[in-house]
């Protein structure tokens, strides 16, 4: 008892790996370990006996935060958009636009992941939508099945490090910071990623011109003045979108959860434009939306009650001395955390690594002067791992979903197309996921693509600052209780100036 008493951070979160690798739901483990050694310590005289009249007080600080409310904005922005039709269309587009040119699909498919992940924030939704749309194309005109799984999966989990990403809002949260300020640090690197994936097919195709090759001229249908109005009023409304929510958050008109409204209405307008709108478009938009706020919410409440008791029994203490104790001081820190998350993230996705790994990791950063946006971002790129390689990568899973698995007839050209392999999936991730990694490395040895974000921040000298607090005058008759603010003949203290005479 004596051993557990002095290591019980260390026993409590080993339980907490154990049950989620039995695979019981991230929410209720969280809460069940939370509860468990709670009861523990407060048997073993560590925890005080009201300890858990604080989680009231905590679930409704959790629903109160308005910055969470951006989650369901966003969500239903981006399934409105997804349910209209508008990745079809621009898939479309943009295939026919880049039809000429070898990996022609391919690069349509990273540059619409781009724009779904401005507008959508959703990997489920940008793969799933890219897998029905573009894999058949791919596949008929003999894509390298590899190469077309992995560009499909790794262009879907942009929608995490590109604005208005779910887990970058979530990731604010958790180290309290501005929603905003994580927008403005993650672009960069988000467009970076675009970037190096499109440098890849060029790569490939230059080396291996048959696993990318360039569209047939009998199936480029549009040219000259028709593909021009057809570019035109496939890219202008979401880019106008994309401006309307992402250009107001960053020029400081609107807060992210305003933007994300504004969104909403947006991507509704857009729908009905394209006379998508009805009412069960809308219904099963806000059915989903409604399921992936309620298992956000579920999972930020499990996680308050872990931390409840992790910190009571000095969890945090426990593992700030084993993070500063790392050879290395900053750097050390960095690659470990790094090097965890990364595993971790083989067996957990980008939510419960958001709730359970960064609170922990967190109050570290900032102990060694780690700028907290900078951290979040690199450590969001790497969460995009998760999405990627196995058991667990649910990118690999959405597209296994929409991929075939057995041999079919191509209504097109009438050639029998082989399926898709769940090891060809796996293997065409590999070098995206390298990609992923690198882009973490550079942002560790060039802080600059992040910390941009400063650049327009209004900058406060402490040594001006100047707080004068009047006190109050103390007679035989002065209330010891009252506030000394509100005698006759006191002013409010003031701020940052000398107080009025």
């Amino acid at each position: 008892m004596a051993f557990i008493a002095e290591n019980l951070a260390p026993i409590m979160f080993a339980a907490l790996i154990i049950v989620l690798l039995l695979g019981y739901p991230v929410a209720f483990a969280l809460a069940f370990v939370g509860f468990f050694f709670g009861f523990i310590g407060i048997e073993l005289g560590l925890l005080p006996a009201t300890l858990f009249q604080a989680i009231p007080d905590r679930i409704f600080g959790q629903m109160s935060n308005e910055t969470l409310l951006a989650i369901p904005f966003f969500t239903f922005m981006g399934l409105i958009l997804e349910k209209s039709g508008m990745a079809e269309d621009l898939l479309d587009t943009i295939g026919q636009l880049f039809g000429p040119v070898r990996g022609g699909i391919a690069f349509a498919v990273i540059f619409v992941g781009a724009i779904l992940a401005a507008t959508t924030g959703v990997v489920a939704a940008s793969v799933i939508s890219m897998g029905l749309i573009s894999l058949p194309i791919m596949l008929r005109y003999g894509y390298d099945r590899k190469v077309a799984a992995g560009t499909i999966a790794a262009s879907g989990t942009l929608a995490q490090i590109i604005p208005p990403s779910l887990v970058l809002i979530v990731l604010a949260d958790q180290l309290g910071r501005s929603v905003g300020d994580m927008y403005k640090g993650a672009l960069v690197p988000g467009l970076m990623l675009v970037a190096a994936y499109t440098l890849y097919i060029i790569v490939t195709s230059i080396i291996s011109p048959t696993k990318v090759p360039a569209l047939p001229l009998e199936a480029r249908t549009l040219r000259g003045t028709k593909l021009l109005l057809k570019v035109i009023t496939s890219l202008v409304p979401p880019l106008v979108l994309i401006f309307l929510v992402l250009g107001t958050i960053f020029l400081g008109i609107a807060t992210p959860t305003e933007g994300g409204a504004m969104g909403a209405v947006g991507a509704l307008a857009l729908a009905l434009a394209n006379r998508k709108l009805n009412f069960g478009l809308i219904q099963q938009s806000l059915h989903a939306t409604a399921k992936l706020s309620s298992f956000v919410l579920l999972i930020l409440l499990g996680a308050r009650v872990f931390s409840l008791t992790f910190y009571g029994v000095n969890g945090h203490v426990w593992v700030e001395h084993l993070m500063t104790s790392i050879p290395g001081g900053e750097i050390g820190f960095l690659i470990v955390a790094n090097l965890l998350v990364f595993f971790l993230a083989f067996f957990l996705d980008y939510f419960e690594l958001a709730f359970i790994i960064i609170p922990l990791l967190a109050p570290v950063a900032d102990a060694l002067g780690i700028d907290l946006i900078w951290f979040g971002v690199m450590l969001a790129v790497n969460m995009q791992t998760s999405f990627m390689h196995p058991p667990f990568g649910f990118s690999l899973f959405f597209l296994r979903s929409v991929a075939p698995t057995r041999a079919y007839k191509d209504r097109i050209t009438g050639q029998t197309i082989q399926p898709v392999t769940s090891s060809q999936i796996y293997l065409g991730a590999i070098p995206y996921l390298f990609i992923q990694l690198t882009m973490v490395i550079i942002i560790i040895a060039f802080p600059g693509i992040v910390m941009h974000y400063k650049s327009g921040a209004k900058q406060v000298d402490p040594s001006a600052v100047h707080i004068n607090v009047p006190m109050p005058s103390i007679g035989t008759d002065a209330d010891p209780f009252a506030n000394p603010f509100s005698a006759p003949g006191n002013s409010a203290p003031s701020f940052g100036k000398p107080a009025t005479p």
